[in-house]
């Protein structure tokens, strides 16, 4: 007689799995990884390199102590280690990649049940971390290439003179900060590869692009706000900085869509999508640091469980008065 697993509905069929899923993330990270190896040398590569596999064996050792079942071949921990490394400068030392990588995987994701039960981004935690440990290096983009700081960090220390002057400061232009020809972490410079890879998981129905969508636009009408009240009028370039800067794309396609940390309520991923564009934007123009993405991330995540206890449908006849 074959036992079968009954469990609540709903019950849905679906030819993807969890390492289809991550290989697709994986291919579709791909472009931004080539534009980060191109601009910032062969270190990116090995950054790249050191996390993922520091991810790898962090989960395969911590299940082998733990008499725990290999999962190292849903490809979640090498997702992982590739957003960690393309979140990080290139001027971060190896050891220290690999040990973000360990408190990503044993002490967000490992030590919460594994995939599916980590209450926050493992990648973007293991850079919160890194930040507050590491301070030095990770806010330190200075390379051969590229001597100052990044583009979104001179818009923001020019405070309301020209954008197109403040970028010429260190040497860049707009279109330096679409194509990913500037300063800042291996994987965020490049706004035409994001979306390359953004589009495919789109094709691929691997994300939605509900919450991409949604958090960008509440940015830009935020950032519109401000130009039209302090800066005299709508500032088309501060906007285009604003989008093209400070990981806003990589995140809002790649850590904000993450399944196991956002709403699965509709009425919740709006609301969700908006409090990150609005963190962000607060962040921004109000915070110590021109990028803001990462923290907005995280505080989101928190509160998900708020937001869908809130936003949860009411099943039928609930609530209801009785006669």
């Amino acid at each position: 007689m074959q036992t079968l697993n009954v469990s609540s509905n709903p019950h849905m069929r679906s030819n993807f799995s969890t390492s289809t899923i991550m290989l697709d993330v994986i291919i579709a990270l791909i472009p931004a990884s080539i534009v980060g190896i191109y601009n910032f040398g062969i270190r990116a590569l090995f950054i790249i390199a050191a996390c993922i596999i520091a991810c790898v064996l962090s989960e395969l050792i911590f299940e082998k102590i733990m008499k725990q079942k290999n999962t190292i071949g849903d490809l979640s921990a090498v997702v992982t280690g590739l957003i960690l490394a393309l979140n990080l400068s290139v001027n971060v030392p190896i050891w220290q990649c690999v040990a973000g990588s360990i408190f990503a995987m044993i002490i967000v994701k490992a030590l919460f049940g594994g995939l599916g039960q980590n209450f926050i981004n493992p990648a973007l935690a293991a850079r919160a971390f890194m930040v507050l440990a590491f301070a030095g290096p990770m806010t330190n983009f200075v390379t051969d290439t590229f001597t100052g700081a990044t583009p979104l960090t001179l818009v923001k220390n020019a405070g309301l003179e020209s954008v197109s002057g403040a970028l010429a400061d260190g040497g860049y232009t707009l279109s330096d900060m679409f194509f990913g020809t500037c300063a800042g972490t291996i994987g965020e410079t490049s706004v035409v590869a994001l979306l390359i890879g953004a589009v495919y998981l789109l094709i691929r129905k691997v994300i939605s692009f509900k919450i991409p969508v949604i958090y960008i636009v509440t940015v830009v009408i935020f950032m519109a706000i401000y130009s039209l009240a302090a800066r005299g009028g709508l500032d088309m370039e501060f906007l285009a900085a604003q989008i093209c800067g400070g990981g806003l794309i990589f995140g809002a396609f790649f850590c904000a869509t993450d399944y196991v940390t956002t709403p699965i309520t509709p009425k919740g991923t709006i609301i969700f999508a908006i409090l990150l564009g609005v963190l962000t934007s607060v962040f921004r123009l109000f915070g110590n640091s021109a990028e803001g993405v990462s923290f907005s991330i995280l505080i989101g995540n928190l509160l998900v469980p708020l937001i869908e206890k809130i936003t949860v449908p009411k099943f039928f006849g609930e609530g209801a008065v009785k006669k």
